[in-house]
């Protein structure tokens, strides 16, 4: 008899990514025990946890961060976004292999490498995943007081990454690379996940738009499962003008990062954002395509280093 193997029902993800299987809940729960109280059994009679319930969501994934990077207490403020693991780990490892192409092909590993996080969030996800899987160091920016607190305490917590990841306020709400980055500081990369929404109406649309698709009543249930606050979900103009603003602001500062970089979710967003990348004599341009289940998306990189 052949030896059972695990189903890989995640195989659009990373190589590399650690969330590739179906979630292992008994290895979960030693990790995790308070995991448990809210796993349940799926239609197909497995264990799994409703998706809809914003505790449980937070609840899985602290499990994930202890017990595939280490991360103790891991926690967020009610209504802040809470990410789905996978999904930025997979943001991680592209970007690592970004990096790889200007280190003869060997992903590169770590103190020396130092990556700008632009809005950490509450979550802090991005650095917690990239210091410890590879090492590197972080610099996270923030302009909300109590997501930058939360990321702070979450970096205090975890006495292994304290001298990895630095937790930085932005004081201007319009600036995003500038009053972060020191003068004469150097990164090999930035990221971000920036602001999907144009205004606060189309965010609640689409959450409505959501719970009508999983057959819940949005009047209902006026919780998003993952979360978000005005900085986290919406920006004037929706990502097309924070990501134009984010390139404007790179060419003022082309010696600062190896690479800069940005999700873009919207496909209708990439022809705006190759048209100014040009317009600013970008050298290189890169798109990579990554996809988590039924969402697709991509992650622009530019630089203007030869």
């Amino acid at each position: 008899m052949p030896p059972e193997v695990t189903p890989v029902e995640k195989e659009n993800l990373h190589p590399r990514n650690l969330h590739r299987e179906r979630y292992n809940f008994k290895q979960l729960y030693k990790s995790s025990p308070s995991l448990k109280a809210f796993v349940l059994l799926n239609q197909h009679g497995d264990e799994s946890i409703d998706f809809t319930n914003p505790e449980a969501v937070k609840a899985l994934n602290n499990a994930l961060l202890k017990h595939f990077y280490g991360i103790e207490g891991w926690n967020i403020p009610a209504g802040y976004l809470c990410p789905p693991i996978p999904g930025r780990a997979d943001y991680i490892h592209y970007l690592a292999d970004l990096l790889a192409e200007t280190n003869n092909g060997v992903v590169p590993k770590g103190s020396q490498v130092k990556i700008l996080d632009i809005g950490t969030g509450a979550n802090c996800v991005y650095p917690l995943i990239g210091a410890s899987v590879y090492d590197w160091q972080f610099v996270g920016s923030e302009v909300d007081l109590i997501a930058l607190a939360s990321a702070k305490n979450i970096v205090a917590l975890n006495k292994q990454l304290k001298d990895k990841i630095e937790i930085r306020r932005q004081t201007s709400k319009t600036n995003i690379f500038n009053s972060i980055i020191k003068p004469g500081e150097l990164f090999d990369a930035s990221i971000c996940n920036p602001p999907f929404h144009s205004s606060a109406l189309e965010a609640k649309s689409a959450t409505d738009t959501k719970w009508k698709k999983l057959g819940i009543n949005p009047k209902q249930n006026n919780a998003l499962n993952f979360g978000g606050q005005k900085t986290e979900l919406w920006y004037p103009g929706g990502e097309a003008a924070f990501i134009t603003r984010m390139i404007e602001e790179s060419a003022l500062i082309p010696q600062s990062c190896k690479w800069f970089t940005t999700l873009v979710s919207k496909k209708e967003t990439l022809p705006l954002v190759y048209r100014i990348l040009k317009k600013i004599n970008a050298l290189d341009v890169k798109t990579i395509s990554m996809s988590q289940g039924q969402k697709v998306s991509r992650i622009v990189a530019w630089t203007f280093l030869a």
